[in-house]
Formats: C-alpha cells, structure tokens, sequence
C-alpha cells in the first residue's frame, strides 16, 4: 500500500459539522505520511496527569475552543499544540465516520491528512510520547475486544494497546483499504 492508494481510498468531500445528540464534540488528525516508501501514522500516549484519558494512545485531537471555525480547524490546532506539527487545511484530503469515546461522552469526528514528511515533533505537557506506527502491520494486528464490547478492537504496537474510539477509527481506515 503507498500514500497515493491510501490518498485516493481515503478522500472525501469534508464536512466538519458533526450532530452531537448530546455528547461533547471533539476532533481528531489521522496523519499518514511517507517513511522510506512505506505508509506511517502519528498517534500519542496521553500523559498520565490527565484528568480524562490519562495514558491512553490516541490521535492528535480535542475539543473546540472558541477560536476555531469548525471541527477541521480544531484538528489542526490541537495538533499543533499536542505535537508541535502545522498541519494546513489543503493537506487534509477527508474525514471518516464520527465515533463515540466508551466513558467520557464525546462524539469525535476524525479527519484525514497526508504528508511526504514529517520533521521532528515536540510534545506538549499533555503528551508523554508520540508515536510513529508503520500502518500496514499496525492494521494487520487488528483483533475483536472481547473485554469492552461488540464494534470494539484492539490494536498493538510494540507494547502498546490501541482500543476504544481510536481503534474504531482504524477500523474505519482498514475498511477502506480493503
């Protein structure tokens, strides 16, 4: 798989309006990039200080501040701010189907960006690590989870376990590769 069949398999018109139906909406940047011909992703390891979300490894993402013109603009903000990495509007090529976090009652709609590269990043103090995930063998270890219900999976990478809202968007993103 290269980034211009990811490219063309993920692209979609965006539409960053999201119907909450009572849930807190948030937003989240899938980023794929190229590493020696070879699809990566960005995800990060929540620092444990957090209040909510506290060691879990997710995508660069929150809620909407004021500031932001819609949830694509938040994406890319919290990017920045989580990674340090400026991500602009023109890179993202689509958004996937929104998900709901299992405890903390957001509504996350994710968007989809490609880069040829990404410089070093520089987390911020709610970030403990960032992860670059090589995403074939990543999606490959995907498996059902049995622990928090049907729709769920898991997800690992070294000695890291993706599940819950992130793990579905994966989901997401393996059902269009296939």
């Amino acid at each position: 798989m290269d980034i211009d069949t990811i490219r063309t398999r993920l692209s979609s018109p965006l539409n960053p309006i999201l119907q909450t139906n009572g849930w807190r909406p948030a937003a989240v940047l899938l980023i794929i990039y190229e590493n020696d011909n070879k699809p990566y992703i960005i995800m990060t390891e929540k620092s444990e200080h957090m209040r909510i979300h506290a060691g879990e490894i997710s995508f660069p993402g929150g809620k909407p501040e004021s500031g932001d013109a819609d949830l694509c603009c938040t994406a890319l903000r919290e990017t920045r701010e989580e990674v340090g990495l400026d991500v602009g509007r023109q890179n993202v090529i689509g958004q996937l189907k929104s998900v709901r976090t299992l405890n903390s009652k957001f509504m996350i709609l994710p968007f989809v960006a490609t880069l040829h590269h990404v410089p070093k990043l520089y987390p911020n103090d709610e970030v403990e690590h960032i992860l670059r995930i090589p995403l074939e063998p990543f999606l490959d270890s995907m498996v059902p989870d049995t622990v928090h219900g049907p729709d769920m999976f898991n997800l690992y990478y070294n000695d890291k376990v993706v599940w819950g809202a992130s793990a579905r968007i994966l989901y997401h993103v393996r059902q269009a590769m296939i």
